[in-house]
């Protein structure tokens, strides 16, 4: 599974902003621990029902009576099994109230085409570094009633403390109109995109995991991950025979205290002019083997940055455009998904304050993949990432300002246990990931990307990740 504090490190979501970005506030945070007294709020939100689509963890298995293969070609890609039970609330079924957690760990290896100028982290050399990536705990299923939730908290390796992660609390039910049948709901969740069906959308998206001790790019649009963990929101959401999906609703800043409470670091996070409003329409296609879905998503934030009031607001309007092919047959699968994002951004706060050289830009970011399963168990994905932009040396802190960067990346995964799973623990579903991530450019450069003679290649990342679920 994917999360926001893997794809921040990763660089792919540092922000509209490269290193200036802290500044400016619209950097999403990476958690770096959870204080002691927040620690047990978040589990007692979890008990109560009041506090990545859903991942493949145990207790959506327990509950549902099935494996994890029934929802998921390789976690967290769903089908449209998967696709179903995340609209239906996580609530299909129950189990005792303990069975709904469940944890996992991660643990991994990173190489690079040549050694970093910097420790990758405090405490990691310059290169080949082994880590410890995260241990999560996850509360998934039916809360009461109606209302099912997906939350998860994260002890980051990296970091060495605990932070909020991923959540999704949904209210659902179904009717009938026209006679066509009409499932709709209402999520709270502190992510825009979390609670999306499709992983064509950004939280979601691929790549699905990524390396936190190597070098990204500096930029990303903001509804890339830039409000993750550090918003909340209220969406209402219909599927209309199965055919038409519709969702509408808003986000918020949190409180600068709650955030240093969820996260361990409040500095540098924005504060919200105004409710964000937030956008979702797609169109899907379910004709036997085949799975068809085309959509738009987006939102509209103006935020202060860095909490200054005194100097205006920036204001970011994202618009994106989906699409997705899913074939599902007795030994094999083949999703394909695109998104196209396009964000307009006014800066008057951040020009003012010194941390954008334009008053207006405009960032546009590509993302494409094709993965293919081969019986449940062995997985191959071929993917691109390309980020676009309007030079801004304040705003992005790369060496001539730009944005640019291009990416491909392979990826091959290995689940050995996703078909047939243990006898003596079902639910014990590990997976091996080999990924590549080759730069053909980063931040505006093909050659001496950083001022001192790195070209872009050097960045090239060999990343071996473990992942154990329980």
């Amino acid at each position: 599974m994917k999360t926001i504090l893997r794809k921040v490190r990763r660089g792919i979501l540092s922000a509209s902003f490269g290193s200036a970005s802290v500044k400016s506030g619209v950097r999403p945070r990476r958690g770096r621990y959870l204080p002691t007294l927040a620690l047990p709020l978040v589990l007692g939100l979890m008990s109560l029902g009041v506090s990545h689509p859903a991942a493949a963890i145990p207790s959506f298995a327990r509950q549902t009576g099935m494996e994890c293969n029934a929802c998921h070609t390789v976690y967290p890609q769903l089908n449209s099994v998967g696709r179903e039970f995340k609209a239906s609330g996580y609530s299909e079924g129950d189990v005792p109230f303990f069975e709904k957690f469940s944890a996992w760990a991660q643990g991994s290896f990173t190489h690079t085409a040549k050694d970093q100028t910097d420790n990758a982290a405090d405490g990691y050399g310059t290169n080949d570094n082994w880590t410890v990536d995260q241990l999560s705990l996850f509360y998934g299923g039916k809360v009461v009633g109606k209302v099912g939730a997906f939350v998860q908290i994260t002890y980051d390796g990296v970091e060495k403390g605990w932070s909020w992660d991923n959540v999704d609390i949904r209210y659902a039910d179904s009717t009938t109109m026209n006679g066509k049948d009409l499932q709709y709901g209402v999520s709270i969740n502190n992510n825009p995109t979390v609670q999306d069906l499709f992983n064509s959308t950004p939280a979601w998206g691929f790549p699905f995991d990524g390396s936190a001790l190597a070098p990204g790019p500096a930029a990303a649009t903001l509804i890339e991950g830039g409000l993750g963990q550090i918003s909340y929101g209220v969406t209402a959401y219909g599927l209309y025979n199965d055919t038409l999906y519709a969702e509408a609703g808003f986000y918020h800043m949190l409180s600068r205290s709650l955030i240093g409470s969820l996260t361990g670091d409040a500095s540098g996070t924005p504060g919200s002019r105004g409710i964000a409003p937030y956008w979702r329409l797609a169109i899907q296609k379910d004709e036997g083997a085949n799975f068809f879905s085309v959509g738009t998503f987006g939102m509209a934030a103006s935020l202060y940055p860095d909490g200054h009031r005194f100097v205006g607001s920036d204001h970011y309007t994202d618009v994106g455009f989906d699409a997705t092919y899913q074939r599902i047959a007795d030994n094999y699968d083949v999703t394909a998904r695109a998104s196209l994002i396009f964000e307009n951004q006014r800066l008057d706060a951040s020009h003012a304050l010194g941390d954008a050289d334009n008053v207006s830009n405009t960032l546009h970011s590509f993302n494409t993949s094709v993965s293919y399963t081969y019986d449940h168990t062995y997985g191959a994905t071929l993917g691109m990432v390309r980020i676009s932009g309007d030079p801004d040396p304040a705003l992005y802190g790369t060496l001539k300002g730009s944005p640019n960067s291009t990416e491909f990346i392979v990826e091959g995964d290995w689940l050995p246990f996703h078909k047939k799973p243990l006898g003596a623990y079902p639910w014990f579903n590990p997976k091996l990931t080999l990924q590549y991530v080759a730069y053909a450019s980063m931040d505006g450069q093909t050659n001496n990307v950083d001022g001192m003679g790195r070209h872009a290649s050097d960045n090239n990342t060999l990343f071996v990740l473990t992942t154990l679920t329980f």
